[in-house]
Parts: C-alpha cells; sequence; structure tokens
C-alpha cells in the first residue's frame, strides 16, 4: 500500500515526521524504501541516508506516468516498506494548478495520505483547516492527521476533540524537540553530510516515533506495493547490443562541492555498460584517464568557490578534458566551467574559465522547463523537446554577447511565468546548462551519451 506524508506547505514538519518514521522502521530491522515528490535533491539526501538505501524522486511533470509507476512498485517492492514524502503543500503544483503536486501523485498511485500540520497557536481553526484539504479533491484517501510543534498535553487533547469532530484520525502529536531542528542553506535544508551525530539523532527519531505515533497504524499504511520489474532494464530491454561489447567508464563529479544527481542516472550508466569512476575537484586532481567522459552534476560551488578557485590541476585538466572527450554539465556544474563564480558575501572567485561568463548572486529561479532544442547538439536533434527542472540564485554576467552569439545556444527554454529564451551553451565536446534532466525520465540521453564516448573514443585511437 504504502502511504504519502505531505502538509499543507512547507516547512509544516514533513521531513521530519518521514525521517522519525524511517528511524523507527529501520530500529526494528524492516527494510525501507523511501521516495520523494517533485524534483528535490537535498530532502533526497536525508531520507537515503536514514534508509541506507537511494530515495527516489516521484515526478509526474519531469519523467511521465509510466516512469512513476514503474519505479514506485519496482523499487518499493524491493523493501519490507515504503514512504513517500511529499513536496511543498498537499495540492501545490505548477503555477496555480496541482499538475504534479504531491496530491496528483497520490491519485496516480492510488496510496493514502497522511497529513502533517503545524499546530502551533491553533484549536478550533484546525477543522476548518483540515476539512478543506480532505473534501477539496474527492478522490483522496485522508488515512489521517499528524500534529506537528503540539505545546502540551492540554493542547493536544483540544486538538484530537477537534479532529474526532469532523472524523478524521490523529495518528499522532509530535513535541517540540531539538533533534528534530535542521540546518537550511538557502536553497532549503543543508545537505545530508552536514548533518551532525546522525545515528545517535536516528535513534532518538525512533523513540519519539514509538512514544508519540500511532504506529499500529503507521505499521499497515507503511506496507510495500506489490513488487514489480526492475525499472532501468524495463526502460533499455533489450539493452543495446553495443553496450555489452565495449566499456566505456565515465567520470562524474562528487564531492562535497557537487553532489545534486538523481540515482538513476548512475544506473544507467552502468546498465548501459558506462561504469562510473568518482571524481572530486575539490581535490585539485585530473579526472581518472581511463574514463571517456565526464559528468559535473549540480550542487553548492558557491559555497566552495574559495577552495576551487586554487584547484589549478583540475582547471588545466579541464581545458585539456575538452579537446578531446565529451562533458556533460548542469547547474553548479555549469558554473565550475565560468570565468569566475561569486561566494556567498559576493567575492568573485577565478574558475575553469572554458565559458566567458562570471557567475554572481541573483534572484531564484526556480520551476520546471520546456526545452526546445535550437540545433543539432552533442545529446539532442533540431526539434526535439524535453522537460527539466531549474533551481538556482546565482545569474551568469557576460561583457559581451558571447553567452548566446559565438557558441550558440543550446535550447529554447521556457515554463510558467517564464518567457521563451535561448539557454545553455552548445560546444562540440560540451552540453551546459541551468537545466537538471532526469536521465530514466529522458531515456534517450544516456543512450545518445554512450554513442557521444564511441565516437570521441574511436576518434582518439585513430588520431594516435
Amino acid at each position: 500500500m504504502a502511504c504519502v506524508i505531505a502538509a499543507p506547505a512547507s516547512g509544516s514538519g514533513k521531513t521530519l515526521l518521514s525521517l522519525c518514521l524511517i528511524a523507527w522502521a529501520r530500529q526494528l530491522g524492516h527494510s525501507i524504501q523511501p521516495f520523494k515528490v517533485g524534483p528535490d535533491y537535498l530532502d533526497p539526501q536525508l531520507l537515503s541516508l536514514a534508509a541506507t538505501q537511494p530515495c527516489r524522486n516521484l515526478d509526474l511533470p519531469l519523467c511521465g506516468e509510466h516512469w512513476v509507476q514503474l519505479s514506485f512498485n519496482g523499487y518499493g517492492g524491493r523493501s519490507d516498506m515504503t514512504l513517500v514524502e511529499g513536496v511543498m503543500g498537499l495540492f501545490d503544483g505548477i503555477g496555480a494548478s496541482s499538475e504534479g503536486s504531491t496530491a496528483e501523485v497520490a491519485v496516480n498511485l492510488d496510496i493514502p495520505v497522511v497529513l502533517v500540520v503545524d499546530a502551533g497557536g491553533q484549536a478550533r481553526s484546525l477543522g476548518a483547516l483540515v476539512r478543506g484539504f480532505r473534501d477539496l479533491d474527492p478522490r483522496l484517501n485522508l488515512a489521517g492527521v499528524v500534529l506537528n510543534r503540539v505545546s502540551s498535553p492540554r493542547h493536544r487533547e483540544l486538538l484530537e476533540e477537534v479532529l474526532t469532530d469532523i472524523g478524521v484520525q490523529c495518528l499522532g502529536c509530535l513535541p517540540k524537540d531539538p533533534s528534530l531542528e535542521l540546518p537550511n542553506r538557502h536553497l532549503g535544508l543543508a545537505p545530508a553530510h552536514e548533518l551532525s551525530c546522525l545515528q545517535k539523532r536516528l535513534g532518538h527519531w525512533a523513540s519519539l516515533a514509538k512514544q508519540h505515533l500511532n504506529m499500529d497504524v503507521f505499521r499497515t499504511l507503511l506496507q510495500s506495493p506489490k513488487r514489480g520489474p526492475d525499472p532501468i532494464q524495463s526502460l533499455f530491454f533489450p539493452a543495446p547490443e553495443s553496450s555489452q561489447q565495449h566499456v566505456l567508464p565515465v567520470a562524474v563529479a562528487q564531492d562535497e562541492a557537487f553532489h545534486f544527481r538523481y540515482p538513476e542516472m548512475q544506473e544507467c550508466l552502468e546498465l548501459l555498460g558506462m561504469p562510473v569512476l568518482s571524481w572530486s575537484p575539490l581535490s585539485d586532481a585530473a579526472p581518472p584517464a581511463e574514463a571517456t567522459g565526464l559528468i559535473l552534476p549540480g550542487g553548492f560551488p558557491e559555497l566552495h568557490a574559495e577552495q576551487l578557485s586554487e584547484c589549478k590541476i583540475t582547471f588545466s585538466s579541464l581545458h585539456a578534458w575538452i579537446r578531446d572527450k565529451p562533458i556533460y554539465a548542469e547547474c553548479g556544474g555549469m558554473l565550475l566551467l565560468g570565468r569566475g563564480l561569486a561566494g556567498p558575501d559576493g567575492t568573485l572567485h577565478t574558475m575553469a574559465g572554458l565559458l566567458p561568463f562570471e557567475a554572481r548572486r541573483g534572484r531564484l529561479q526556480v520551476g520546471y522547463r520546456l526545452l526546445e532544442a535550437r540545433t543539432d547538439s552533442l545529446l539532442l536533434r533540431k526539434g526535439e523537446r524535453l522537460r527539466g527542472h531549474e533551481f538556482h540564485r546565482w545569474q551568469l554576467c557576460s561583457e559581451s554577447d558571447e553567452s548566446v552569439g559565438s557558441f550558440g545556444p543550446l535550447w529554447q527554454v521556457e515554463g510558467w511565468k517564464v518567457e521563451r529564451r535561448a539557454e545553455g551553451w552548445n560546444l562540440p565536446n560540451l552540453h551546459a546548462s541551468w537545466v537538471h534532466l532526469h536521465w530514466a525520465g529522458s531515456s534517450m540521453i544516456p543512450c545518445r551519451w554512450r554513442a557521444v564516448l564511441g565516437f570521441a573514443a574511436k576518434r582518439n585511437v585513430a588520431a594516435l
């Protein structure tokens, strides 16, 4: 069955409740598969650490209904229990619609919803709020409510009475507790590797679940769906014959500055005969020489801009690399390739200089993007359309029109309340953009990437 942990708004306690339930399951020895609705990278890192297995994103606009169903049943069915953490408010989707919302995913998967509500300062008004969320979409199955930040036993009794009056079950109340405070950064929660004393916190979260939640009900709600086929193998069955004949290793930047990536990217690569080799730009070393391609995912390079600016071997190796081998760069990975990157204090630090821009803090850019290729490029063909997601607070500054002129844009980008514009960098050996793609949701991308690596490898051998 599984259940969705949802809320009226961001900051209500979805992640905290999810972590308590995962910690409880793990303490009892159960395996539990976490999912996250939407294109989030940060919450899934915490859920992955707590569950000791990768959290998967359920993103209908980015990946489509087929992949969401395949992922939920394929990954969820492998574990004893399954939990889905929602995104933002229950009905919040693209613009003013519910497209891509937690509610849409719950209806699509036909699984019940648990609403976690910040009850601070509320009494009878809680009934109006919960009734509205229960009744707005009759297709939803509201299994119950968990109340967060309950101030006293008396407050709890009052709120439980309110819920009983409207026929909604209270599944527990999380008290105010220091262990439930999670650090934040400019794009949301801080990365999981910055969370201190994780094992101690997990033990405390499990105790909070046992003491304050109705675990008899949750034990039933968290039961996993019937196991489906392997999701990645289903995408590429039968696998291309060439992937079984020629191994093409790929270097992927993975360190404290670059860690925004979906686990399916690596799984797609490895199934198609492209084993992943980890590389840290912060270590000031060249990527592994045996790699045939390089992927620079997003992350927080701006928080490490000063340290990155001292990585001269990293920079020189990137200049040498792009002459012979392809690079795929998203968001923060693209920022590494510019001339300069400003840190949080506004100080500009030198970067690799492969692309003619400086990046400084700007206004928030967030949302799904419809992408249309302007011309043939490393991974796209003219006129092809994809769906991606943009999420950053930095902007590119250039002294001339080079950002769109001499190199040519990668694609045309548009979205809700976003005017159509040229975006990205299109070079013979480079795909670079603000936009994140989900490689399982756009399965032609890993196939095209393998073809590019194979062509480059043959060309380099011929040149020897």
